[in-house]
């Protein structure tokens, strides 16, 4: 009896460890459309945060190296990340400020945090 219980626990136990290493699967692609805006005033402000009118300081921001997000069509807010393999992509959409770009990638989030992980900027 004591044998079949041990060998209960040290089955339970691989399942556990053997499933804890399993690779995560990858996000499938996706296409997201919306308007390139800087978080620091954006999270605080985002009634006067957008557009135009905020070009200028969004454009000083980006290039100050604050955080880049994406307002959807839905006001759906996505922290864009760079691909650390693929770079170019994010860095173009710091010359985007305050305006609407189509770009591809995957979504990640992590406690609360909805982020975008930029693949491609489409023209």
């Amino acid at each position: 009896m004591r044998w079949i219980a041990t060998m209960l626990v040290a089955g339970g136990m691989l399942l556990v460890v053997g499933g804890a290493s399993a690779p995560a699967a990858e996000a499938a692609p996706e296409t997201l459309t919306g308007e390139v805006v800087d978080m620091a005033c954006y999270v605080p402000h985002p009634s006067t945060s957008r557009g135009n009118g905020h070009r200028k300081c969004a454009d000083t921001c980006l290039k100050k190296g604050m955080p880049m997000g994406l307002v959807t069509a839905d006001k759906q807010l996505y922290l864009l990340l760079e691909n650390h393999d693929n770079p170019k992509p994010y860095a173009q959409l710091k010359e985007k400020a305050a305006e609407t770009v189509t770009v591809e990638g995957t979504k990640a989030s992590e406690g609360g945090v909805q982020g975008f992980v930029v693949e491609a900027l489409k023209q």
